[in-house]
């Protein structure tokens, strides 16, 4: 699904999210993070990214954002998935918008897209997160939160 514009799919997604918005931060993404490079974003639900992980990655059970990249990246990074039902338990829990957590979980999705990796990489993917949280105007990413 190749293309310059990030592309955001909105399925089983509450009506009163801010599309709109979530999409300009999308082409934010693209073009100060990824370098122009697009992406696509699926916003689902638990049962969704449940059946998803299960399929890719053998876990049966629902997850907050999922990252699935090109095998040779060159202009298209790969799709995400974000769990709508996560991410607002989440934004309860840490005390901001939906909208905003929603923001942290594609920026950390597209930051395994460019081949990083908390897991492995002696954090350089938990700088990259913060440098860009902060640019962002983002609160407190995934890996700050599970380092406290």
């Amino acid at each position: 699904m190749p293309s310059s514009e990030p592309l955001l799919l909105f399925r089983r997604a509450p009506i009163a999210l801010n599309r709109a918005g979530l999409r300009t931060f999308a082409r934010r993404l693209r073009d100060q993070v990824a370098g122009g490079r697009s992406f696509c974003c699926l916003i689902s639900d638990d049962r969704e990214l449940s059946r998803l992980n299960a399929q890719f990655l053998g876990k049966n059970c629902p997850t907050d954002v999922l990252s699935f990249p090109e095998r040779e990246p060159a202009h298209f990074l790969g799709e995400l998935a974000i769990s709508r039902q996560r991410a607002a338990e989440q934004a309860r829990r840490y005390g901001h918008s939906l909208e905003k957590e929603i923001q942290i979980l594609m920026l950390h999705g597209l930051l395994h897209l460019l081949g990083m990796d908390h897991e492995r990489d002696r954090g350089r993917m938990a700088r990259a997160e913060s440098q860009w949280r902060e640019r962002l105007g983002l609160p407190a990413g995934l890996i700050e939160r599970v380092a406290r």
